[in-house]
C-alpha cells in the first residue's frame, strides 16, 4: 500500500532548503537593523546623515598666462627680471565636488602663479557672487598658487608686494581674474556623478631642504620620526565618471618651482606646471596644450624651505659647497654662494624635476583602488592674526606680532640670492642699516622688537601704513573635507616641520569624536592671501631667511595650529555653523592702488616693413635634434594680453601631402617653443642666446 504523503524529489527539497535559509537570513537582517537603529538613537538623538557613494564633480582650464612682456616677475623680488617672452603659458585648473544629496559642494583651484594675493581672492568672489549668487563663497573656495616663480606680477594690495611690482597693474590681475572665473565656469558646467580615489607615493631625485641647519634645531626625538629632512610622499586624487573615465587628477608635493632660475625672462609654469603638461597631453590626446576635458593640477604644499635644485649649493666662483649656517663662501660671500639643479641648464632642470613628478603621479593614478567615500564638508575664518593670544597650557601663553621682516629676508636664498652685504642666519641689526632704515622708512618700536627676538628686524612692516599697509593683518584660515580626506589651506609657504605638525594637529582633532575615522590630511600650501613664511618656534631662532620672513613672530605656527584646530573641531563636531567669521579683510580699490609701471608705448615697426614680416626665415630642412628659428617683426606682446587669452602667438604646422592641408602640431603653450621679446637687448631663450625683437624657438 503506497504512502498517503507525496515524495519530494531531489530539486524540490533544494529549493524548499533554499527558501529557508533565505528565510532566516532576511529576519537576521532586520534583526541586526532595530537593534542597530535602537542603539543609535540611545546614544545621539541627531539624524544619521545619509551618503550616497558618488559625487557631482566638475573639473576645468583655463588660460591665465597675463603680459608677457615689459613686466616684473613674480617670486624672487629681483627688479631686473622682467618678462621677455613666453617658455609655456600658465593656466588656471578648477575642481568642484559636490554631494549629491544635499546642496554642500567646495571648489578648489591651483593657479600656476606666485602665490594668491588677497585682492586677486577678494575680487574672484565677487566676480562669483555676481554670476552664482550664494553658491560659492569664501567658505568653500580655496584658490592656491603653484608657486611658480616666473609668473608676472602686479596683483597685489598691500606696499611690500606693490614695490616688488612695480605697483598694482590692472591687465595683469585682470588675466588671473578672468582665467580663475573661466576655470570655474568650465567645471561647473561639467559637472557629472563620479568617483574619487586617493593614493599615495613617494617622489625620489625631486627636493632637498635648503635649509637644513634650521631644520636641525627641531627636537631630536621629532626628527627621528621621519627619514628626511623633506617630505617626499605626493598625495594624488584620482576622479573618474561612473564609467570609470578620467576627469581629472588633483596632487600635492612639496616643492619650490625654482627650476627657472632668476636670469629666466620667460613667462614659465616651472617644474609643476610641466609634470600638468606631461599628464595632460597624455590623457588628451590629439589635442594641443591648454585643450581637452582631463586636467591635472600640481598644487603647493609646505615647501617652505623645500628646494628643486637638488645639487645643493655651491660657491658659483670656486665650485666649493656653501651648504653652512649663514650660506656664504669664503670669496664673496653670500652672493656667490647658490644652487643648481640636476640639469645642464634651466630648462632641462625643470623637464628632469617635472617629469619625475608626473612619472610617480601617473603612477599612483594608475594603482589607485582606495575610494573616498562621505559627507563634504568646509569651514572658514578670517583671522587677525597679529593679535592672537596662543594657549599653550594652562599657565602658559604666547601672542602673535604686528608684522615684521628680519634681516636675513635681504639675504635671500641659495635659490635666489639677495643683494648687499645681508647674511642669512642673522640675529644681530646693523647700526649702518638700521640708520638707513630709521631714516627711509621706520624705527620699530620696541614691542615689536621684544615680540618677535631674536629677530633683528629689518622692516617693521605692521608698523608702516603709507600710502598703504605694508602686509595684512586678516587672513584666512580654512578646511574642505572630503569624506575622510581633509584639506588644510594655508596662507603662506610652511616648512616641512611645520607642515607635519599642522598635519597631525588637525588630524587628530578630527578624529576625536566617532564621525571620522583614518583621516588623510594635506596642507595646501599659498591659499588666498600671502604672508611669507611660517617656521616652526624651534627653527625660528636661528633666522635663517624663512625665519626672517615669518612675519607674525616666533609663535605664529602655534597660533596657526590652534586656529586650524578650531575648525577642524567645529567640522568634527558639526557646529560649523557656530564658528564666528572674524574681522574681514579690505579690499581697497584700485583708485587707491597706485601703477608704478608706464604705460607701453604704442607699437610701432622699422620702415619699410610690415607687422608679421619675416626677417629670417626658417631653413628648408632640418635634422632630428635641430632648433627652428625664425625672426620676425612683432608688436609689443604686452598689448595684446585680452586678445591672446585662450590664444596662440605662433604655431607649427606640418604638410598633409595626403589631404593637402597644413596640420598645427605645437602652440606657444608646447614645451617644443619657445616665444622670445627682447628689443634690441639679448635674451636667452630655451638655451640659445639671440637678439631680435621676437623669436620662436622651435625644437
Amino acid at each position: 500500500m503506497g504512502s498517503k504523503y507525496k515524495k519530494c524529489t531531489s530539486l524540490e527539497i533544494a529549493f524548499i532548503v533554499l527558501f529557508v535559509l533565505m528565510t532566516m537570513v532576511a529576519v537576521a537582517v532586520i534583526a541586526v537593523s532595530f537593534v542597530k537603529n535602537e542603539s543609535t538613537s540611545d546614544v545621539d538623538s541627531k539624524p544619521t546623515e545619509v551618503f550616497t557613494s558618488y559625487y557631482q564633480i566638475g573639473a576645468g582650464r583655463a588660460d591665465c598666462t597675463g603680459p608677457i612682456a615689459d613686466l616684473p616677475m613674480m617670486g624672487y623680488a629681483n627688479p631686473d627680471q622682467t618678462t621677455a617672452g613666453l617658455h609655456n603659458r600658465l593656466y588656471s585648473r578648477a575642481f568642484i565636488v559636490a554631494d549629491p544629496n544635499n546642496s554642500k559642494r567646495v571648489v578648489f583651484v591651483s593657479a600656476d602663479i606666485g602665490m594668491v594675493s588677497q585682492k586677486l581672492r577678494l575680487e574672484v568672489l565677487i566676480r562669483l557672487k555676481s554670476k552664482y549668487g550664494n553658491l560659492y563663497r569664501q567658505d568653500n573656495v580655496v584658490l592656491s598658487g603653484t608657486h611658480t616663480h616666473s609668473g608676472p606680477a602686479g596683483y597685489f594690495q598691500y606696499t611690500l608686494c606693490l614695490i616688488t611690482s612695480k605697483g598694482y597693474i590692472k591687465p595683469s590681475i585682470n588675466a588671473l581674474i578672468n582665467g580663475i572665473i573661466k576655470s570655474i565656469d568650465i567645471a561647473h558646467k561639467n559637472m557629472k556623478a563620479g568617483r574619487i580615489f586617493i593614493n599615495k607615493g613617494e617622489v625620489e631625485g625631486s627636493n632637498i631642504n635648503r635649509s637644513p641647519y634650521s631644520y636641525l634645531q627641531n627636537p631630536e626625538g621629532e626628527r627621528a620620526r621621519y627619514k628626511s629632512n623633506t617630505d617626499k610622499e605626493l598625495v594624488l586624487l584620482k576622479m573618474v565618471d561612473l564609467d570609470g573615465h578620467g576627469i581629472g587628477t588633483l596632487s600635492w608635493f612639496a616643492v619650490h618651482p625654482v627650476s627657472m632660475n632668476n636670469t629666466n625672462h620667460l613667462v614659465s609654469s616651472d617644474n609643476m606646471g610641466y609634470a600638468s603638461y606631461l599628464f595632460e597631453q597624455e590623457k588628451n590626446t590629439d589635442s594641443l596644450p591648454g585643450q581637452g576635458p582631463f586636467v591635472a593640477a600640481f598644487a603647493s604644499s609646505n615647501l617652505g624651505d623645500v628646494s628643486s635644485n637638488i645639487l645643493g649649493p655651491h660657491c658659483v666662483n670656486t665650485g666649493e659647497t656653501c651648504d653652512n649656517p649663514d650660506s656664504t663662501c669664503p670669496v664673496g660671500g653670500s652672493s656667490m654662494c647658490m644652487s643648481v639643479g640636476p640639469g645642464m641648464d634651466m630648462f632641462e632642470s625643470t623637464a628632469i624635476i617635472g617629469r619625475n613628478i608626473y612619472n610617480k603621479a601617473k603612477e599612483l593614478s594608475r594603482t589607485a583602488t582606495r575610494e573616498i567615500k562621505g559627507p563634504i564638508n568646509f569651514a572658514h575664518q578670517w583671522v587677525n592674526m597679529t593679535d592672537v593670544t596662543v594657549q599653550f597650557n594652562s599657565t602658559h601663553t604666547g601672542r602673535t606680532c604686528k608684522p615684521a621682516l628680519g634681516y636675513s629676508f635681504a639675504a635671500g636664498t641659495t635659490d635666489g640670492v639677495g643683494a648687499f652685504n645681508f647674511t642669512q642666519g642673522t640675529v644681530d641689526g646693523d647700526p649702518f642699516w638700521d640708520a638707513i632704515r630709521d631714516i627711509l622708512l621706520r624705527t620699530p618700536s620696541n614691542e615689536t622688537k621684544d615680540c618677535h627676538h631674536p629677530k633683528p628686524i629689518l622692516f617693521s612692516t605692521g608698523e608702516m601704513t603709507k600710502p598703504l599697509p605694508w602686509h595684512p593683518d586678516i587672513v584666512d584660515v580654512q578646511i574642505l573635507t572630503l569624506g575622510t580626506l581633509a584639506i588644510a589651506a594655508v596662507p603662506g609657504e610652511f616648512t616641512t616641520m611645520s607642515g607635519r605638525r599642522l598635519r597631525e594637529a588637525v588630524k587628530r582633532e578630527l578624529e576625536s569624536t566617532e564621525s571620522l575615522k583614518d583621516v588623510d590630511v594635506v596642507v595646501s600650501g599659498l591659499c588666498n592671501v600671502y604672508t611669507h613664511y611660517i617656521t616652526t618656534y624651534e627653527e625660528y631662532q636661528v633666522q635663517r631667511y624663512e625665519a626672517a620672513s615669518t612675519i607674525y613672530g616666533p609663535h605664529s605656527l602655534s597660533a596657526y595650529i590652534q586656529q586650524f584646530k578650531s575648525l577642524a573641531k567645529a567640522i568634527a563636531e558639526n557646529s560649523v555653523d557656530q564658528l564666528p567669521k572674524g574681522p574681514e579683510p579690505p579690499n581697497f580699490s584700485d583708485k587707491k592702488l597706485i601703477p608704478l609701471l608706464f604705460d607701453n608705448p604704442v607699437d610701432k615697426k622699422p620702415n619699410n616693413t610690415a607687422f608679421g614680416d619675416v626677417v629670417i626665415d626658417v631653413q628648408r630642412s632640418y635634422r632630428l635634434g635641430d632648433v627652428a628659428e625664425v625672426t620676425f617683426v612683432s608688436a609689443n606682446p604686452r598689448n595684446s594680453v585680452t586678445s591672446m587669452a585662450d590664444g596662440t602667438f605662433l604655431t607649427v604646422e606640418k604638410y598633409e601631402n595626403a589631404t593637402g592641408n597644413w596640420i598645427v602640431t605645437y602652440n606657444d603653450a608646447s614645451w617644443e617653443t619657445s616665444l622670445c621679446h627682447r628689443e634690441g637687448q639679448e635674451q636667452q631663450c630655451h638655451g640659445n642666446t639671440i637678439t631680435s625683437k621676437s623669436h620662436a624657438i622651435l625644437t
